[in-house]
């Protein structure tokens, strides 16, 4: 009032000014979650970077270039990081994993697709080379080191960095009493991790069989997933986790076998530490999926040039898992994966 406001005025002001403290910032927090998104935890935000970087490569090709479908591939990307975020905050990575990695996965596709659309508008300009290939005729890396030198008298060879023998056929072992077949090894995707700054993403991991019966691997869970592995597969197979996940019941029958995602969290920690050898591999999008999936499923991929959903199936799955084979079979061509030390007697079946 000394600055001249009307008392009419100031007097309901002032009366109503403890209760607009009370009650309006929870109106104003409302308003602002219409807009706005909260997601706490490593996971969570680690995944939202990921899904976030994708997006800005989105956004910086549609500000480059005035074609429809870079547009729409970045108004696409923005509503899938929309729904990421409401969908973490009530449910966690673990509990909700598909939907974020069907988000993420149409996000990576979304981004190849205007990379593509990209440099195909510059080969048509004159001033680029001529388009990347897809991923069916890209190397599955390059390779990290997915093997250890240990105190044993071996050689291991460095995927991608020493040079290869070429194919060597898997050596024909026969299955043992109990009906368990040798040299089957577990692929398995996981989180991704470096080696360092700059380093190659590890995304994808490949043990021998053998090392599920490692003591530091959750017990007797890695020994009964081992007996499962390798029951009635060839010699030299390598099947995915998911490929036992199909045969259990699409998953209803693990609790049945064992705690698969803290044995593969167990693996994981055995690989790194150098206690038993492993190919890791830097997978791209669409084989990765294809590997997360079981043997007889699809995975839909969004072209956004196009604009239609292509599918790819088991005859691109087996070639994922063929070409990983070329890649296994010239460094155990000469010697075995070493699964480690100490490890534990399989289980033995009773007839």
């Amino acid at each position: 009032m000394g600055h001249g406001v009307p008392v009419e005025a100031a007097l309901p002001g002032m009366v109503l000014a403890p209760i607009l403290a009370e009650h309006l910032p929870r109106q104003l927090d409302a308003r602002a979650r219409e807009h706005v998104r909260s997601v706490e935890g490593d996971g969570a935000c680690q995944y939202l970077q990921r899904l976030a970087a994708l997006h800005t490569s989105l956004v910086q090709a549609a500000a480059s270039s005035d074609r429809y479908e870079l547009r729409r591939a970045a108004e696409i990307g923005q509503h899938l990081l929309w729904d990421a975020a409401g969908l973490l905050q009530t449910q966690d990575t673990r509990s909700a994993s598909a939907e974020p990695i069907a988000r993420e996965r149409l996000m990576a596709q979304l981004a190849d697709q205007a990379a593509q659309s990209l440099k195909r508008t510059h080969t048509e300009d004159g001033s680029a080379n001529a388009d990347q290939p897809g991923w069916h005729e890209r190397p599955l890396g390059p390779y990290p080191p997915g093997f250890k030198q240990t105190a044993r008298p071996a050689t291991r060879c460095t995927p991608g960095l020493s040079p290869l023998k070429g194919f060597h056929p898997m050596p024909q072992t026969q299955p043992d009493h109990a009906g368990r077949a040798a040299d089957v090894y577990l692929l398995f995707a996981h989180e991704p991790y470096y080696l360092g700054p700059g380093a190659q993403e590890i995304n994808t991991t490949l043990v021998a069989a053998a090392s599920l019966l490692h003591p530091r691997v959750r017990q007797p869970d890695g020994a009964q997933i081992h007996d499962r592995l390798t029951q009635g597969r060839h010699p030299g197979e390598i099947v995915p986790l998911a490929t036992l996940t199909h045969e259990l019941g699409g998953g209803a029958d693990w609790p049945t076998v064992g705690d698969w995602e803290s044995v593969t969290t167990d693996l994981l920690q055995l690989v790194r530490d150098g206690e038993c050898d492993a190919l890791s591999l830097g997978l791209p999008e669409i084989p990765r999926a294809l590997i997360c999936t079981g043997p007889h499923s699809h995975v839909r991929a969004f072209d956004a040039v196009a604009d239609e959903f292509i599918a790819y199936g088991p005859a691109e799955r087996a070639a994922v898992l063929a070409e990983v084979d070329t890649f296994l079979a010239p460094l155990t061509a000469e010697q075995a994966l070493w699964p480690g030390d100490g490890l534990l007697p399989p289980l033995t079946r009773h007839p």
